[in-house]
């Protein structure tokens, strides 16, 4: 079995690195091959521009859907995207590591959707949801929060998690991935800004550390969120059976 971590974090000793850290060696343990594609220390580019694809199909305006395209069918991706999509054709799971900075991912980790999850190559108009390139595959969300468990609720002040979660979930969808249920580290705060006293924020720490490793062990216990499918919609993209 082949496992894909995706590190979306620029400091190798955040919490989130101990979470990366902590995945690969439980996942190692479990009989995973395990390859992390650490973003920031790979410098990978989160910008999709013109510059990335000089056999442009057209010179005269950038349309980047359409050069992703071109440059799928012509073998001419990017190294770094290339790279990415070997490694994502490999893997049986797919673990996204980050922290969830202003209600959403870092825009590198958005970037990397972006420019890696390329236009007529892992997706088309019929190669989506259900019918999706990555089919079979599962996928996992890992995210650290600066806000307590108890403010991600409904209505809470730091705004409901799986709403906040659900593009990237959807995504996942889009893309044919089956999505586990996420693992949410509440109450991680950078050097001085942490809500407990040294001692009990390092328990805290550990005791989040000790929860990510029991959520991995447990994955093939776990049931993937539900999703609709094409079966589920009409012609025009409405739920079968709403009043429209």
């Amino acid at each position: 079995m082949q496992a894909l971590i995706v590190h979306s974090h620029p400091e190798a000793r955040s919490f989130n690195g101990t979470l990366t850290r902590t995945a690969r060696d439980t996942l190692t343990a479990q009989g995973y091959s395990v390859t992390v594609s650490d973003l920031y220390a790979e410098g990978f580019d989160p910008v999709e521009a013109p510059a990335h694809y000089p056999r442009r199909t057209d010179h005269t305006r950038f349309s980047p859907l359409a050069e992703q395209r071109h440059a799928w069918q012509s073998s001419a991706l990017p190294t770094d995207v290339q790279r990415e999509i070997r490694r994502l054709e490999q893997a049986d799971l797919l673990l996204l590591q980050f922290p969830l900075w202003w209600h959403a991912a870092p825009a590198m980790l958005k970037g990397w959707f972006d420019r890696v999850m390329v236009s007529g190559g892992l997706y088309t108009s019929r190669m989506r949801y259900d019918a999706g390139y990555f089919r079979g595959r599962k996928a996992l969300l890992s995210v650290t929060t600066g806000a307590p468990a108890s403010a991600l609720e409904p209505g809470g002040r730091g705004g409901d998690i799986q709403a906040l979660l659900w593009p990237l979930h959807y995504s996942l969808h889009y893309l044919g991935f089956d999505v586990l249920p996420p693992y949410i580290a509440g109450g991680i705060q950078g050097h001085g800004y942490q809500y407990r006293d040294d001692g009990a924020f390092s328990q805290h720490l550990q005791t989040q550390q000790d929860n990510w490793r029991k959520h991995l062990q447990q994955l093939h216990a776990l049931s993937p969120l539900p999703f609709p499918g094409w079966n589920d919609w009409d012609e025009t993209g409405r739920a079968r059976g709403s009043a429209g």
